[in-house]
Order: C-alpha cells, then sequence, then structure tokens
C-alpha cells in the first residue's frame, strides 16, 4: 500500500469506516515514515503547514516528528512551511494517529502537513515533494478527509460517488473539476490530490473504495449526513 484517503470524524461516526484502510494497511507490513495530510478547519498557521520537530501526544503515547522528512518536504517545495501554530486545534491528522498506535505502537515517525490552501498546482506540488521525500522508503501517505457535508443521504451519496470516481481513477484534475463543478464539500481535497500524485510518482497503479458510509448509518437520521470513505492506493 502506497498511501489512502481516511475520515476524520468523531469516531463513532467514522471510524468504522477509517478502520477498513488500517485494517488494509496492516495485511500490508509495518512503514517507518508515514506522511499524514490534512485539511486545516481552523484557518490559523500557514496556507500549507508541516512541524518539522517534537512529538505529537495521544492517550496511546508520544509519536515522533520525522525531523529530515519534513525539512525535505519544505525545502524540495517551497511552499511548505513549518508552522506549529497550524496543528494546534486542528483535528484531521491527530485522529489518526491512534489508529497507527493500535496497530504499531509509537514506534514509527510521522510528517503532518495540514492545508488551509487546497487549489489544484499547490497540492500537486506537495505531492511531488512528498514523492520526492518518500522514493526508496518504507513509508505510507495518509489523506485525512471527510466528504460531502450536511446534505440528504442521496444528495452526499451522488456527490461522494464523484469524488471516489476521481480517485479510483487517480485523476487529482478530475477529482478538483468535481469538486468545483459540482460544489462538493469534501473538507480535505488537497490532500488528496497531494496524495494521488504522489502515489503516482512512487509508483502506484491502482486505487480501490474499500467502504464508503455516512453519518445518518450511525444515527438513523438521513436528513442532513456526512460522507465518508476509505480508499487505498497501492503498487
Amino acid at each position: 500500500m502506497v498511501g489512502f484517503v481516511s475520515p476524520h470524524a468523531g469516531y463513532m461516526y467514522s471510524g468504522p469506516v477509517a478502520a477498513h484502510s488500517y485494517y488494509n494497511l496492516a495485511l500490508d507490513g509495518k512503514p517507518e515514515i508515514i506522511v499524514i495530510l490534512g485539511p486545516n478547519h481552523t484557518g490559523q498557521g500557514s496556507a500549507i503547514a508541516t512541524m518539522n520537530e517534537g512529538f505529537w501526544r495521544t492517550p496511546l503515547g508520544d509519536v515522533q516528528i520525522d525531523t529530515s522528512t519534513a525539512d525535505f518536504i519544505v525545502r524540495e517545495s517551497k511552499i511548505v512551511d513549518s508552522d506549529d501554530t497550524a496543528h494546534m486545534f486542528e483535528h484531521s491528522i491527530e485522529v489518526q494517529l491512534p489508529f497507527l498506535q493500535y496497530l504499531y505502537g509509537s514506534d514509527f515517525r510521522f510528517v503532518p502537513i495540514a492545508f488551509l490552501m487546497q487549489d489544484l498546482e499547490s497540492s500537486r506540488e506537495v505531492g511531488e515533494a512528498t514523492a520526492k521525500a518518500l522514493t526508496n522508503k518504507n513509508a505510507v501517505i495518509i489523506a485525512s478527509s471527510d466528504m460531502t457535508h450536511y446534505e440528504p443521504q442521496k444528495s452526499v451519496e451522488k456527490k461522494d460517488k464523484l469524488v471516489i470516481e476521481a480517485v479510483e481513477k487517480m485523476d487529482e484534475s478530475q477529482l478538483y473539476t468535481v469538486i468545483e463543478d459540482y460544489g462538493i464539500s469534501a473538507c480535505g481535497y488537497g490532500p488528496m490530490i497531494a496524495l494521488i500524485t504522489a502515489a503516482k510518482a512512487l509508483g502506484a497503479k491502482k486505487a480501490k473504495l474499500l467502504r464508503h458510509a455516512t453519518s445518518g448509518d450511525v444515527t438513523g437520521d438521513f436528513s442532513a449526513v456526512v460522507g465518508y470513505a476509505s480508499i487505498a492506493i497501492s503498487k
């Protein structure tokens, strides 16, 4: 597995969907480096921001940031800043860590990259830099994103299908186009574009939907739901 899309809502809503990605990752072995790309919901910090030192703490322990990989991406991309403030109150990357710690303890290093700016070219640029940083390394890339937000179930299913099809085709241009043309509120489309770009550069050939569901499947209220998808990208 080169990378995957995983949701980041409350665990009771999106956790069962995210678990499909992590199950597949567990079957694939243990990566040494994990780059986690997520949207910046808070508006704080730089437009595209990593952290290049320290660790993140969850109830399962501390996970160390991979300084050398983060620094390489900053140098290579020219548009990624090292800015802790972008991550202080942001959950999209953080919620992926307990899944990883359940599988591997804290015996891996990671690089967080938060996207406030999610245009096509910038996202591609991050993906290209990430691919160069991870070439010939035992690594995986996670794009943290929920899908369509707070629309009726049938609308969410229709819009999410367009996003999922673009990712399955590994076509980042198509993904950006459907987001724009249909006003789709998937919050992490920049991370997904960066993931697709990096995965192709690293030799990935196929993407597969593992699971799609909505918050309505949990609550029973289908009037205004959020969509979630796990999509694996592999060689």
